[in-house]
């Protein structure tokens, strides 16, 4: 893709599945990654496998819920690799259950990772992107966001909220030649999709009726979405901001 080459790209929940897959594929096109996460080694394993194909990369441990932390990582990540020209908000946390059966203190951890988390990235990044008068900034929602999904109420209210948010951002942000644009991934075969299925009572049966609902057969994969990711961040999609892509093989399909 056009325009990935020298850029300094921060993946928050780096060191996950869809994470780490974007932060492979940004390096593959010449970028250099600051591999975000709250656990270090998962990090760490991460930017060494693309210092080891000759790119490069570099993992700091970071709580997004915690300003302070946020901070201390965007700084670093400068000193090292230079000014952020991108930024992946991809970290996130869910618990699955009916909304009556959870509580209060998990709602607001839920809004800390899920949502909160992301504004304070926005609000570390935003300003050395607006004085450099460039920028490509891509939220990783969830198509809980646009349709719902059963067991994940406050986390949809929280991706929901993020797909606003970065509408808004931007529209506010757009003459400065930042854009802001959404992935929201389906049913993707990730570390959370694992909590989900064990949330349900019968595993084996939901993920039999997810791959019958979604048209081309299937359950996401992590490398399924760095592609979508990549786009937005490229040259290619310089004149394209505050749109919502799902990458879900058609479970879900908007207009």
């Amino acid at each position: 893709m056009q325009g990935l080459k020298g850029k300094t790209v921060i993946v928050t929940g780096g060191g996950g599945g869809i994470g780490g897959a974007t932060c492979l594929r940004f390096a593959r096109e010449g970028a250099a990654i600051g591999v975000l996460d709250l656990g270090a080694d998962a990090a760490r394993t991460v930017a060494a496998r693309i210092t080891e194909a000759g790119g490069r990369a570099f993992a700091i441990p970071c709580d997004i819920t915690d300003r302070a932390s946020v901070d201390a990582a965007v700084a670093a990540v400068q000193h090292e690799l230079g000014p952020v020209d991108v930024l992946v908000n991809n970290a996130g946390w869910d618990v699955f259950k009916p909304f009556t059966r959870t509580e209060p203190a998990q709602w607001e951890r839920l809004i800390a990772i899920n949502l909160t988390g992301a504004l304070h990235m926005h609000h570390a990044v935003l300003p050395g992107m607006v004085e450099r008068r460039q920028g490509r900034i891509i939220n990783i929602a969830s198509d809980a966001a646009r349709v719902g999904s059963s067991g994940e109420a406050v986390y949809a209210a929280c991706k929901g909220g993020l797909v606003s948010f970065s509408k808004t951002i931007a529209r506010e942000h757009a003459r400065h030649g930042i854009t802001v644009n959404v992935v929201c991934p389906g049913p993707t075969q990730t570390a959370l999709f694992e909590d989900y299925k064990q949330g349900a009572g019968n595993p084996e049966k939901l993920v039999e009726a997810f791959t019958r609902s979604i048209p081309l057969g299937r359950i996401g994969q992590p490398d399924d979405l760095p592609g979508a990711i990549a786009f937005f961040a490229s040259d290619d999609a310089a004149f394209i901001t505050g749109q919502v892509l799902s990458v879900s093989g058609g479970l879900t399909m908007n207009g």
